[in-house]
């Protein structure tokens, strides 16, 4: 009896999570779809440098999979391209890669994005996180743009913040948020606060 009541909660919890991918992936694709390529870059080579690095941010935000549980960084030197952060599937890793070489100019790309562990206990976290930080009146205004800025990334039970908020107060509030979810092992609060908002 206990094992099929345990089984029928993994398979709601597991709706639930692909609902969340989904509709958040769907948001994203959406978006990608309505996207052009990429413009040329400017010709005076001074120039270069600002408009390749709004070039990968663009592509890498851009991307289908790309969701609030992933976190993209990088970092750019002449005309190499280094990418970091953490993705929860593995083909989004790949996509970052692509979409970055084919952009006029990038003659390299290092892709040290790693891709976190396949684990039901983490993604039970993703979703508890999700619904702690972003049911906060403070931070809904935070859920409902094109990309949402408070990313949540666990790992093995570890849960780092990353991203942009308005307000150090909105940072105070999604840190107490990710630090009130049950069986969390430790929390981190990387966000950085935006005052040019």
């Amino acid at each position: 009896m206990r094992k099929s009541t345990f089984a029928s909660s993994m398979r709601k919890f597991n709706l639930t999570l692909l609902s969340v991918f989904v509709a958040i992936g769907l948001s994203a694709g959406a978006l990608a779809a309505a996207s052009s390529k990429a413009p040329t870059p400017p010709p005076n080579s001074n120039n270069y440098d600002s408009w390749l690095n709004k070039e990968v941010r663009h592509q890498l935000v851009m991307l289908p999979f790309f969701s609030v549980f992933d976190n993209l960084a990088y970092r750019v030197d002449g005309t190499t391209v280094t990418l970091q952060g953490q993705v929860v599937r593995p083909v989004l890793k790949d996509d970052a890669a692509k979409a970055v070489k084919g952009l006029e100019g990038v003659t390299q790309v290092n892709n040290q994005i790693q891709v976190l562990p396949l684990s039901a206990f983490d993604n039970q976290l993703r979703v508890a996180e999700f619904r702690a930080i972003y049911s906060k009146p403070s931070l809904q205004m935070y859920q409902v743009r094109s990309v949402a800025p408070i990313h949540i990334i666990v790992d093995n039970g570890h849960v780092t913040l990353e991203g942009a908020v308005g307000s150090q107060a909105d940072k105070n509030v999604a840190g107490i948020a990710a630090n009130s979810v049950p069986n969390v092992f430790s929390v981190t609060n990387n966000l950085q606060v935006d005052n040019g908002k």
